[in-house]
């Protein structure tokens, strides 16, 4: 056990100096180069190093190493390596002499280290912060007063590094916070707030994310000849980055029809360059329609995004349309049939859904599935195309009873008014 009265009153004063210093600061950079000064200064040591632990990687890294550069190794090699798992201190007179010492970094710097301490760092709760390293004590080498007067200001110095980090930790997480919910502000923004008014027909939409960013996403784009263009997208997995994936898809939907592309057109563009963006790791399931509703007609290319749902008035039944080609960003030159076409009679709708709708699970793990959909939107046929959107939702949360959401869930309703 070390006591305060091995060591001299300078020293302690120092420590103690260091002490309020390090707690009236938060920044570990700032923390980090005032723990390493002060143990040259208190030490008398030509250089110092201040390795942090990191428990996931199980290593050691300098954030802050006075005359080397940043490195980084596993927690068990090395005098730095045993002074961490055993968690005691290490005196190495002479450096050379001893097996553990590694010259590689003497060689690459031009320094050469004669003897050196390896202090452990011991936070709160007994967790291990990291390794303070002093290097050539000025006038000789380090000895038992030394190692005394290192331990007690270790312990000062652990326990400031260990707040600093928790405190990056929680300013990170905060920050991430922010930059998600900004971020959902912004994709929330890219939605239509209300769709185009068509006459004769109803339509509505909605989304639902799972996280805080979604990756799905749908449009209405009215063209100069009554036309409306339609997008549902559903890009994989749910976050960031599949936000920004749907986010631009949108983006060259609208820029393609400004434009004046077709609908083969808009498909092959934005399926070309999502090739391009993607690289093969993700991929955009999408719908992309044009509705003519002179001729009633709906014609689309359903890259992946399956299956879309026929609500027949005439039958009140509710029928299945499977996909007809790829998904967008999987592969550059798709060969692309003629668009596939349905025909809107009085009181049909077509509901473009995304799979997490039927993919949504009870607390039994049962999945809400295709069928119950189907016959969802059956029940709530005759309602305008907001109240089937409405009531879709209301409808598959009272089977998931609470379960939690773990895919986005989006869904556009088209309806020919009877």
């Amino acid at each position: 056990m070390t006591h305060l009265d091995d060591i001299d009153p300078e020293a302690l004063w120092r420590i103690l100096d260091v002490s309020r210093q390090l707690g009236a600061n938060t920044d570990l950079g700032t923390i980090l180069g005032q723990v390493v000064d002060a143990a040259r200064d208190v030490l008398h040591a030509e250089r110092g190093t201040v390795l942090l632990y990191d428990p996931k990687a199980h290593e050691l890294f300098a954030t802050v190493a006075t005359g080397a550069d940043q490195i980084r190794f596993p927690a068990d090699r090395g005098i730095a390596g045993q002074c961490a798992r055993e968690r005691k201190l290490i005196n190495v007179p002479d450096c050379y002499a001893d097996p553990r010492f590694n010259p590689e970094i003497d060689r690459r710097t031009g320094y050469r280290t004669r003897c050196l301490m390896a202090i452990p760092l011991i936070g709160f709760d007994d967790a291990l912060v990291g390794v303070m390293q002093v290097l050539n004590k000025v006038d000789g080498v380090f000895v038992p007063r030394d190692e005394r007067i290192a331990m007690v200001f270790a312990a000062q110095c652990a326990v400031a590094l260990q707040r600093a980090r928790l405190l990056e930790g929680v300013l990170r997480q905060q920050k991430l916070e922010r930059d998600l919910a900004l971020a959902r502000d912004i994709q929330l923004r890219v939605l239509p707030a209300d769709l185009p008014s068509v006459p004769g027909y109803d339509l509505a939409g909605s989304s639902r994310p799972a996280d805080q960013t979604g990756g799905d996403i749908y449009d209405c784009v009215p063209r100069e000849d009554g036309s409306l263009m339609l997008l549902l997208g559903d890009a994989t997995g749910h976050g960031i980055g599949p936000a920004l994936s749907v986010t631009q898809v949108r983006a060259m939907f609208r820029m393609a029809l400004r434009l004046g592309a077709n609908l083969d057109q808009t498909f092959l563009h934005i399926n070309h360059q999502l090739t391009d963006d993607l690289g093969g790791e993700r991929f955009v399931t999408a719908f992309l329609g044009e509705l003519d509703p002179r001729q009633h007609r709906v014609r689309f290319h359903s890259g992946g995004q399956g299956p879309l749902f026929h609500y027949r008035h005439e039958t009140r039944s509710c029928h299945l349309v499977d996909s007809t080609t790829l998904p967008l960003g999987i592969l550059a030159e798709v060969l692309l049939d003629a668009p596939k076409a349905l025909q809107l009679a009085p009181g049909d709708h077509l509901a473009l859904i995304t799979d997490g709708f039927f993919e949504y699970a009870s607390p039994t793990g049962e999945p809400f599935g295709l069928e119950r959909l189907k016959a969802t939107q059956v029940r709530l046929a005759e309602g305008s195309a907001l109240e089937i959107v409405q009531g879709l939702y209301t409808t598959v949360d009272h089977f998931a009873a609470g379960a939690p959401q773990v895919d986005d869930m989006t869904v556009m309703v088209v309806q020919r008014r009877a």
